[in-house]
């Protein structure tokens, strides 16, 4: 779909939403805590929001359906993998050289520095200005930059194969804790026709182990990145691509987080948009219900058939013994409502399986590159910590496969909270308190 098209179909959208609640871009700028020409740029179509979050909040500002929620995700993420292809595309055009042809990148590309032509038998090139009698100080000059330029590039080659090269993605696994991977995104193993039998991802933390001393993981080797260009995955014989979100959040008021740490320690609530960040921050697990937000997009305009998604249990302990936080702030109204396709799972059951919320289709979906499709998954638990992923299987036409879905290559984690020590954070206080103990005014 070509990009003027993906953007303004999401920006008619915002703008026919915004238009039919009657209230002012201030208003609503105000409201979203950003700023009111960004919201004017996103509505005109001059620009797309990098994240879904503050699009969804504000949709149901302005009252928007279950069905038009569902429209204005599928148009965004149209609009935003254009958008995502066009910067890939620019990444990798190379910069113009200058018109003169004396500049460094020139002379490193176009010969080779003499410690090369020595080494190949080829005689050093004399000086062009060599019969003129004129300075060869210029000539030099640029000769030794070129080199220069030369090894800096192979020295910056040789660390970037060396931080490949070492376990668990660049990190000697000497106390970094992967503090410098980002948050939230999902990691995708394919496995194409006939898939072979693999072993599940690595436990996200054993049961003498919190989540914040884990190690950094990797994605799996031959996996599709989630939200991967759809060049990446046409590369690896996929046919579809996911994009998983672990810290969406249906609601404020049903999300809650388990922290080993004391309420004196912990940052105040974050808006979903942060919540990633939030959890990385302070070792936190879902609590007692993990909401889980996938997007499914075809690589190409041939049809997938998504046949179903299997929740596959990666390891069961006791419940976390630490802290409950609540997102939300006491009294502050929580609206939402149920998605189309939204599936519920209980983690508790012996054989977890995924079951559509009432009044909603089960699978199989189709998906293509234009049409793709967007799940919600409620994850609940309550006697157990549990560490899970999803198998997502697929076919197009004569192939089919199966996609591991996970938390960048560590299982999504939900613990219950039965029990648990819980904290709110009040509006206007400056810190968290026993939860119950805010009077409202």
């Amino acid at each position: 779909m070509p990009e003027h098209t993906a953007a303004a179909d999401f920006a008619a959208l915002l703008r026919e939403l915004k238009d039919r609640s009657g209230l002012s871009y201030g208003v609503l700028a105000k409201r979203l805590h950003m700023s009111t020409s960004t919201l004017h740029r996103y509505c005109n179509g001059d620009a797309v929001p990098a994240d879904y979050a503050p699009v969804e909040r504000l949709a149901r500002l302005c009252k928007a359906h279950p069905e038009e929620l569902v429209e204005l995700h599928r148009r965004w993420v149209l609009a935003d993998a254009v958008r995502g292809r066009k910067g890939a595309a620019a990444a990798e055009t190379p910069p113009e050289e200058a018109d003169s042809g004396t500049g460094p990148g020139q002379a490193a590309s176009g010969a080779a520095p003499p410690a090369e032509a020595a080494s190949a038998g080829a005689p050093p090139a004399a000086p062009a200005d060599a019969d003129t009698g004129a300075d060869p100080a210029p000539t030099r000059r640029r000769t030794r930059t070129a080199v220069l330029a030369g090894i800096a590039v192979a020295a910056v080659a040789a660390g970037v194969a060396f931080a490949v090269g070492l376990p668990g993605g660049g990190s000697d696994g000497d106390g970094d804790g992967g503090r410098h991977r980002p948050v939230g995104a999902a990691g995708v193993t394919a496995e194409g026709t006939a898939p072979a039998s693999s072993s599940p991802p690595s436990s996200a933390a054993s049961p003498s182990s919190p989540a914040k001393d884990k190690g950094p993981a990797r994605t799996p080797a031959g996996s599709a990145p989630a939200g991967a260009p759809s060049g990446e995955g046409q590369k690896s014989g996929v046919p579809v691509t996911v994009r998983a979100e672990p810290y969406a959040w249906e609601s404020p008021c049903s999300q809650r987080y388990l922290a080993d740490k004391p309420a004196s320690e912990m940052k105040p609530p974050p808006l979903e948009e942060g919540a990633a960040a939030w959890v990385a921050a302070h070792g936190a697990v879902s609590s007692g219900q993990q909401y889980l937000r996938l997007t499914v997009q075809g690589t190409g305009p041939e049809t997938v058939v998504v046949d179903g998604l299997t929740v596959r249990v990666a390891g069961k302990r006791a419940p976390l013994a630490w802290n409950d936080y609540a997102m939300a702030y006491p009294g502050v109204g929580c609206g939402g409502g149920v998605q189309t396709r939204a599936f519920a799972v209980s983690l508790d059951s012996a054989r977890p399986s995924l079951t559509p919320e009432p009044g909603n289709e089960d699978f199989p979906f189709k998906v293509s590159e234009s049409d793709p499709e967007v799940y919600y998954l409620t994850a609940s638990v309550s006697a157990y910590d549990v560490d899970w992923y999803l198998e997502l299987k697929w076919s197009s036409g004569d192939r089919s496969g199966t996609l591991t879905v996970d938390d960048e290559g560590r299982p999504f984690r939900t613990s219950g909270n039965k029990g648990r020590p819980a904290f709110e954070f009040p509006i206007g206080g400056d810190g968290w308190v026993p939860e119950g103990t805010t009077k409202l005014e």
